[in-house]
């Protein structure tokens, strides 16, 4: 049978309201007319309406007003509003739209599209009611299948449960009185003031439904996790005095994941505990926790879909099983396990009563090994390989929280170091973890504060004795601990993000005070200023824009600007380096690839990125007049840059013997204590308006 829709066209117009209802109802739609507001809302009232077509501009009650009543009583998907309009842009529509109306047409009503639309929005309109009454239905067939019902008297407090309820917590039906308390009794102490206060909320107001989940315990004394919905009756004074409703255990589903089957994390959580308080009732009692997670999981999803994703999971976990109970069967004083998947990549695993530390270690090493050998996913040959945090139980632990926390810190630990499948969890390792907070927590409020500033290093001309730059280095104000060297933070503020404000800050004071110099000191002032570019903000697609919105605010020419960039921050994006690369060069800004021959040292890159200068790392230049390996490097690197038009600086200059043997090789540039330490504002002007260097007595700085 073939549904016909009911629409309601509203229109103070009567010759635009005739004209559409006809050319509806001529489509076999059932229509009403409203000729205002009061009317239509009255029409809304009175029967079933699958949409309504309301005009935007009548008089008294416009179709804002309208439409603000309509979806005060039924949403959007219970009742489409398209809204009529002369105006094909403006404030109406968009205000229209915020208030919850579905779509709109223009005046004079284009009668295709118009129908098109209804069609549209009347298709949706049923097509949700008939999913939620398909719900419905499903959500009834279960509850009566397998759910325990209860029907509580308000007013004498008696409570009946019927008995699938009782069995559901392992009584027999004489077993259980009338009363709440048989109910209330039972919920877990942590789940019981929640459970009242939504149960008060519900009778006191009685919107809605009841809705709880939480812990019961079982006769066994286990705690079973359960859905409890219900709903009350009211008298004509409104006050509640019944409520009925169903009791569903759902410990199988909040329990387990739902990809592998394996125990998840709440209840894994829950069976570690017990390990922990058997440990405090048995002396030499030991227990160990494995976190394994799997690598580069994401280039997996990325690479081959969720579904896929999913696919492998449960293979990885059936393989894990495997290992597990075949290491079990074959040797009999292995431990016993749990394993558990407790996140999309990591797995965990409870090896419970070992007789030595060694039997964790052993245990990682076969299932890290396990891995090795591909997986057929999809009709794809996948290699998955893992990493393992372990932590112990004689470390002592009173909470589950805690042993996960430290295996988790052992795990990253391992994965940072890249050398081993397997990391130990020992004490320092949580010292450095609460120190990395500490350091980050210093490091944001320093942020907030402005705790930072710029120093100076000159880079002095080899051939002239004269300044020819400086080099922008950041430093840290701590208000304990005194000036904090970059090698300390940058780090940190690299892995967090803060780098990014960082960089900005750096760039804008070091331009700002290049063209406070520029204007104090003329040609005396240094040339260039080079700045230190991260590989965070190389990555970052506003950093060209916002170089450029310095240069602009301070003044300062694009030429008198140097970006200084490492070998590895270029090449772990390269797309994204070369954006900003080139981007800088169009603005006319140099840049410099920074301690060059410590990296990968690439001809291509050398060309791709048209570099323009090459700093030489200080680990070559302190080799130099000596025999140590690598003592001609310098020469190398100096002739290849000149080959390729480039002009060098040496860093790390520390004697006149490596001065002068860098101005034999025809180094254009050198830095380093020799000439100067990193220096504040107040002292870099000092050094501009001396140049200390060209004297033949110079002395280092």
């Amino acid at each position: 049978m073939t549904r016909t829709g009911s629409l309601l066209v509203v229109d103070d117009n009567e010759a635009n309201r005739d004209a559409l209802a006809r050319r509806l109802r001529q489509r076999g739609y059932h229509v009403s007319v409203a000729q205002d507001g009061a009317e239509a809302l009255a029409l809304a009232e009175t029967g079933p309406l699958d949409l309504v077509l309301l005009d935007v501009e009548m008089p008294g009650m416009d179709g804002l007003e309208v439409l603000g009543r309509l979806r005060a009583r039924r949403s959007d998907t219970e009742l489409p509003v398209i809204m009529v309009t002369a105006r094909t842009g403006g404030a109406d529509i968009v205000e229209a739209f915020r208030q919850g109306a579905n779509d709109y047409v223009t005046k004079p009503v284009d009668f295709p599209v118009a129908l098109a639309r209804i069609r549209t929005h009347v298709s949706r309109k049923w097509a949700v009611e008939a999913l939620r009454v398909s719900e419905e239905r499903y959500a009834l067939a279960v509850r009566g299948a397998n759910d325990g019902l209860w029907d509580w008297n308000l007013v004498t407090n008696e409570v009946h449960w019927s008995p699938r309820w009782k069995a559901m917590l392992g009584y027999e039906e004489s077993e259980i009185g009338a009363t709440p308390e048989e109910w209330l009794a039972r919920v877990h102490p942590d789940d019981l003031a929640r459970v009242e206060q939504a149960l008060a909320a519900h009778l006191e107001r009685g919107s809605g439904h009841f809705e709880s989940e939480h812990r019961i315990r079982h006769r066994n004394e286990l705690y079973r996790w359960v859905l409890c919905r219900g709903a009350a009756t009211r008298n004509a004074a409104g006050t509640a005095t019944r409520m009925a409703g169903s009791l569903t255990d759902i410990t199988d589903s909040k329990l387990a994941d739902a990809a592998t089957g394996l125990p998840n994390r709440l209840l894994f959580f829950d069976v570690v505990e017990r390990a922990i308080r058997r440990g405090e009732r048995r002396p030499g009692y030991v227990f160990a926790l494995l976190v394994l997670g799997l690598d580069r999981f994401n280039v997996v999803q990325e690479s081959l879909g969720p579904l896929s994703a999913d696919r492998l999971v449960m293979e990885v976990a059936r393989r894990l099983q495997s290992i597990l109970r075949s290491t079990d069967a074959v040797t009999r004083d292995e431990p016993d396990f749990t394993l558990a998947r407790t996140g999309g990549d990591e797995f965990n695993v409870l090896l419970d009563d070992m007789t030595d530390a060694r039997d964790a270690v052993r245990v990682a090493e076969r299932l890290c090994g396990a891995l090795a050998e591909p997986f057929e996913v999809g009709g794809s040959r996948v290699f998955v390989t893992a990493t393992t945090g372990i932590a112990v139980s004689t470390t002592g632990y009173d909470q589950a929280e805690a042993i996960f926390r430290d295996a988790t810190l052992a795990l990253n630990r391992a994965r940072a170091g890249g050398t081993s499948a397997y990391e130990v969890f020992d004490p320092a390792m949580r010292a450095r973890a609460v120190s990395r907070l500490r350091a980050e927590s210093d490091l944001r409020q320093a942020l907030e504060t402005r705790a930072f500033e710029v120093h100076y290093q000159p880079i002095v001309a080899l051939d002239r004795k004269r300044l020819a730059a400086f080099e922008a280095l950041l430093r840290w104000r701590h208000p304990v601990r005194g000036l904090v060297e970059p090698a300390e933070f940058i780090p940190i503020a690299e892995d967090t993000g803060m780098i990014l404000e960082l960089g900005r800050f750096a760039l804008a004071e070091s331009c700002r005070q290049m063209a406070e110099w520029e204007a104090r000191f003329g040609a005396a002032a240094p040339g260039v200023m080079c700045v230190n570019v991260s590989s965070r903000q190389l990555g970052d697609a506003t950093l060209v824009n916002d170089i450029a919105a310095i240069l602009e605010r301070t003044g300062l020419a694009s030429s008198r600007l140097k970006l200084e960039i490492t070998e590895t921050a270029l090449i772990r994006d390269v797309p994204g380096a070369h954006a900003t690369v080139s981007g800088a060069q169009a603005l006319g800004i140099a840049w410099s690839l920074d301690d060059f021959g410590t990296g990968y040292s690439s001809l291509s890159y050398l060309q791709q990125f048209q570099v323009d200068t090459i700093k030489v790392d200080r680990s070559f230049v302190s080799r130099l007049g000596t025999d140590e390996p690598g003592a001609e490097l310098v020469r190398v690197i100096v002739a290849l840059a000149h080959h390729f038009g480039m002009d060098v600086v040496a860093e790390g200059v520390e004697t006149p013997e490596q001065f002068t043997l860098l101005q034999d090789l025809g180094c254009e540039y050198a830095q380093g204590y020799y000439l100067s330490k990193p220096v504040d504002a107040a002292a870099a002007e000092r050094l501009i308006a001396t140049q200390p260097w060209s004297s033949p007595s110079h002395v280092p700085v």
